[in-house]
């Protein structure tokens, strides 16, 4: 049986943060395959199983917009936590009026993709774990719409629609066309829980389809 499935997102915004930009975010011209692993896995997630991705096709112009966005520039640590957890007597909030930052963001808008993957099972599974079972329920899933949590475009606020795909083809903008997008995020190494580190791919955009099979990719 085969482990692949095609899932088509879409939705109004999506923001996939460049790291350079550390304070104003600017978004990556498509979605990042991390950025696609995690809205699979909001649909279904089993320590038996993880999710690879193999192609993201891009169904509709890439477009950007901006907005502003009210923020706060802090955030409770967790050593403070820590020390009122031991009989301390540090403030655990955050002053909205006295934190406040309004910060630019550039986003994506009408954003259309369809996610082709596959899954391969990992040392954490049972005896009774199987690709079959696995890939029974992820279509049984995809076909009634059920999910962990709503899947989002890289910020919560921007939330995605999802649907199984299961037509033959993917109709894609910039056929015929060959785009680079430059280095891009790729994941995480958990190799080292210890040293986590981030991994980044030469992206090109061909026919309007983003191949990342095979990539080399960078530290």
């Amino acid at each position: 049986m085969s482990r692949g499935v095609r899932v088509r997102v879409w939705g109004d915004l999506a923001l996939f943060s460049r790291p350079e930009m550390k304070v104003e975010r600017c978004s990556y011209d498509v979605i990042t395959p991390s950025a696609a692993r995690g809205m699979l896995e909001a649909v279904y997630w089993h320590p038996g199983m993880k999710w690879v991705i193999d192609k993201i096709y891009v169904r509709k112009p890439i477009q950007f917009t901006s907005i502003r966005r009210n923020e706060v520039k802090s955030k409770v640590l967790a050593s403070s936590v820590l020390n009122v957890m031991n009989g301390g007597n540090k403030p655990l909030l955050i002053s909205c009026r006295q934190e406040i930052v309004q910060r630019a963001a550039i986003l994506l808008k009408d954003v259309d993709y369809v996610i082709e993957a596959h899954f391969d099972m990992t040392d954490h599974a049972s005896d009774c774990d199987n690709p079959g079972k696995f890939k029974d329920i992820i279509m049984r899933r995809l076909r009634r719409g059920e999910c962990y949590h709503t899947p989002y475009f890289g910020c919560r606020e921007f939330s995605a629609k999802f649907e199984l795909y299961e037509g033959d083809d993917v109709t894609t903008e910039y056929k015929g066309m060959e785009r680079e997008l430059g280095y891009m995020f790729y994941d995480f190494d958990y190799s080292n829980p210890e040293d986590i580190q981030p991994l980044f791919f030469r992206a090109v955009l061909k026919d309007g389809v983003l191949d990342v099979r095979d990539q080399e990719v960078v530290r």
